[in-house]
């Protein structure tokens, strides 16, 4: 099961920098348009201080923390809807992702060339935005057209459902809001995730400042809090550049450096973990001498489906999972002070994994 985040925005935003702070690539950056052609895909490790914490009171031989994809995609200008720049190659990348990252130009340098001249996020959003609602468009419309007439004049429930699906979805598109606003029941749900629309999936707007908006919020920052605001959206702020530099810096000169700066942890955590939540993701443990290790699963994802993500034959032969939460694990000190005082529980198939929940499956196959 992988999930990912597309990385997206104008040419020289500050995505490939970023992308390359985050996986510690070596994605190409440079100050012209269309540097990135082909998505560059890093795996990231989720920062959670839990699996840490739970290590230390199981002592395992390994510790295998989770991970989340990062996906940097080519830079979108306007006109990509109909094949401008590289438009074409970046909406069909950007389809197959889970959630957007949209880094948005908050900082000046005439070193770096700016795609429309100057900085004015605002403006900036508005671009990316339009082609996008414009891509979805076009594909709405041409599913719509199809199945039109045919709704009206068949009783087939299943292509009336299609239709009105549809015409919400256009209705919604047309005014300028994305997919995302359009309230759907469980059928049209269905439908509407077979079209892959971009303007379905979660956005994060990622601020990129210079080292000295680090600490403060500039009015070009400010710009984009009010757009996310008004979106029901939500804003991480960072310095792309200094973020590059802590990750090529020795692990052990990092803390250090982080200290200097006056920072608890770098920027890119904040973003992964925002990431992470933006799909919906919580964390489950398995606990053991051999191994601690994080696992990721969609919030709401019952117990044999959480096994699933394990080996499938954990969920084909899921008799019960065994269970307690990180935090009375922290709390108490040990699994037999858990059994002590009766929070070890067994649940079965109707069980609703809990963030932090560490999971023992038995089955049999």
């Amino acid at each position: 099961m992988g999930f990912n985040c597309g990385i997206v925005g104008l040419p020289n935003v500050g995505k490939s920098t970023l992308f390359n702070a985050l996986t510690s690539a070596k994605a190409e950056a440079a100050n012209y348009p269309f540097c990135t052609i082909d998505p560059n895909v890093g795996i990231v490790q989720v920062p959670d201080p839990r699996l840490d914490k739970i290590a230390s009171l199981i002592k395992p031989q390994k510790i295998i923390p989770t991970a989340i994809e990062f996906v940097d995609i080519a830079g979108l200008v306007e006109g990509a809807s109909k094949g401008e720049g590289l438009g074409n190659q970046f909406l069909g990348h950007i389809r197959q992702t889970d959630a957007i990252i949209h880094v948005v130009r908050c900082f000046d340098d005439p070193n770096i060339i700016h795609v429309s001249g100057s900085v004015n996020p605002e403006r900036d959003i508005d671009i990316v935005n339009t082609e996008l609602l414009l891509a979805d468009l076009e594909t709405v419309e041409k599913r719509y057209a199809k199945i039109e007439k045919v709704a009206k004049m068949t009783a087939d429930a299943k292509q009336k459902v299609e239709a009105s699906c549809l015409k919400k979805l256009l209705d919604a598109i047309r005014a300028g809001k994305p997919a995302r606003t359009v309230s759907l029941n469980d059928e049209e749900k269905t439908i509407g995730n077979e079209l892959h629309l971009i303007t379905q999936k979660p956005v994060l707007y990622l601020a990129n400042v210079d080292e000295a908006g680090m600490k403060t919020k500039n009015d070009w920052v400010k710009q984009v809090e009010k757009r996310a605001a008004e979106e029901n959206n939500v804003v991480v702020q960072i310095c792309g550049a200094l973020e590059s530099e802590i990750s090529q810096l020795p692990p052990e000169e990092r803390a250090d450096f982080l200290i200097e700066m006056g920072v608890e942890e770098p920027g890119l955590h904040r973003l992964i973990r925002a990431g992470y939540k933006l799909i919906n993701l919580i964390t489950y443990f398995t606990a053991g001498v051999q191994e601690v290790r994080a696992w990721t699963i969609v919030d709401g994802t019952k117990a044999p489906q959480a096994a699933a993500v394990i080996h499938t034959d954990f969920e084909k032969g899921f008799i019960r999972a065994e269970t307690y939460n990180c935090q009375d694990l922290f709390k108490l000190q040990s699994e037999a002070a858990i059994k002590e005082k009766g929070l070890y529980r067994s649940e079965g198939k109707e069980y609703v994994v809990k963030d932090g929940d560490v999971l023992f499956f038995r089955f049999n196959v």
